[in-house]
């Protein structure tokens, strides 16, 4: 591979391009030429259309020396990868008996082979067939010009992995075994903004090798630990002292570096201590409840929740009283405290956690402006009462989301004393 060029990632499909489907592809492919040690400088997506498909085509094959491209290799009329990129290098298509064999014995024990499918069958003359092991889109490696080769995969995110494990993987790792690896660690930050944390660490940052970056998204902050060498031991190597020092300087700061969720952490923490939890929600809507059980196993410490939005099942479910209601309003510390005492009663459980406040866009006063939440920890021998202002400016799901970051790492903070 020449120096000055890398690989290309290019995702084909209007659906990309329109939003309807996430391109999960273009990260996956990422991460995998990083462990590799492949240099990779550029994605595209580009949507159903010959034209400006052929453009984005011939570009890449003067900038890169490996493109590989996700999508558009079904039978349909719109699926125009290969025919597209033969025509770009002017290659004559042929129809490979074995893609043919492959497609028929998928085909033969439950459904008649429809006739659009041996257009599938046609690839470039010279091209390398990249079987496909459970669908009937298999992709190629083609070498169009001296110095640029392309890989087409299916768009399919499970087809397309399967055979990069498969074939793709080996193939670049014998035709470039001579690139160094690279490695990353991530850690996980809560209770710290991005910008104090970088005003914190601007020796580490100007580090070459390894390098580290920061990502903040809602309520967490993420430092990327970057690392070049010929090995993966060699990489953790020089990733260590530096995970080490931010550990030393942020203690409690950091909740996961092995990408735990603030949820898993928390549901590690509470079987550890043989403990149990439930939750009454207000204004997350069940969002608290859903960031638990989207952790495998969580039935052993989660027994369950109660969306309390309304305020007769406040009272009548929780056992909030209508004169705390009425005196405080729903949002209030003391109705979220009530709120936790009576699902840690109901569920009888070692923990819970309640949450009421104004997630907007409406409701708010000047008292009680949109942002306001308030929140209640309970334990056998700890409680805690907390109120956030996330702010009006914030959509009514961020309000919601940040809710849920706060009370977990709240329950953590503690769990870890």
């Amino acid at each position: 591979m020449s120096q000055n060029k890398g690989v290309e990632i290019l995702c084909i499909g209007s659906e990309l391009l329109l939003g309807n489907i996430l391109n999960s592809n273009a990260k996956w492919l990422a991460e995998q030429l990083s462990l590799l040690g492949l240099p990779h400088y550029l994605q595209t997506v580009v949507g159903d259309n010959h034209e400006r498909l052929k453009n984005v085509l011939s570009d890449a094959s003067k900038r890169s020396s490996i493109l590989i491209t996700t999508g558009g290799l079904g039978p349909t009329p719109d699926d125009i990868t290969t025919e597209t990129i033969a025509s770009t290098f002017e290659a004559e298509l042929i129809e490979s008996s074995i893609i043919i064999q492959d497609i028929k014995s998928k085909f033969k024990d439950n459904f008649k082979l429809p006739k659009n499918n041996f257009k599938q069958a046609k690839i470039p003359k010279g091209a390398q067939i990249v079987p496909n092991p459970t669908g009937t889109a298999p992709g190629i490696i083609w070498k169009p010009k001296d110095d640029f080769t392309v890989i087409t995969l299916p768009g399919v995110p499970s087809e397309m992995k399967l055979m990069w494990e498969k074939t793709i993987k080996y193939w670049l790792s014998k035709s470039f075994n001579s690139r160094k690896i690279i490695n990353s660690k991530i850690l996980n930050f809560s209770g710290i903004s991005e910008s104090k944390l970088v005003e914190m660490i601007p020796d580490i940052l100007i580090n070459k090798n390894p390098t580290v970056a920061p990502y903040a998204s809602l309520g967490e902050v993420k430092l990327r630990i970057t690392a070049q060498a010929k090995t993966i031991d060699e990489t953790n190597y020089l990733i260590e002292p530096i995970e080490d020092k931010l550990k030393k300087l942020f203690n409690t700061n950091i909740f996961s570096n092995d990408n735990q969720t603030l949820a898993s952490v928390v549901i590690n923490l509470l079987r550890k201590r043989n403990e149990s939890i439930s939750v009454a929600e207000s204004c997350t809507g069940g969002n608290l409840a859903s960031a638990i059980t989207a952790i495998p196993g969580s039935s052993d410490v989660f027994l369950g929740g109660i969306v309390a939005y309304n305020n007769q099942i406040k009272q009548n479910i929780l056992g909030v009283p209508s004169a705390l209601i009425k005196q405080y309003g729903a949002v209030s510390g003391p109705v979220a405290k009530s709120m936790a005492l009576g699902i840690r009663k109901t569920f009888q459980t070692d923990w819970s956690i309640s949450i009421s406040g104004i997630a907007g866009p409406n409701g708010g006063t000047e008292n009680k402006p949109i942002g306001r939440v308030e929140f209640f920890i309970k334990g056998e021998k700890y409680q805690e009462s907390i109120q956030e202002n996330f702010g009006s400016h914030r959509s009514r799901s961020d309000i919601q989301k940040l809710s849920v970051v706060r009370a977990l790492d709240r329950l953590r903070l503690f769990l870890l004393k």
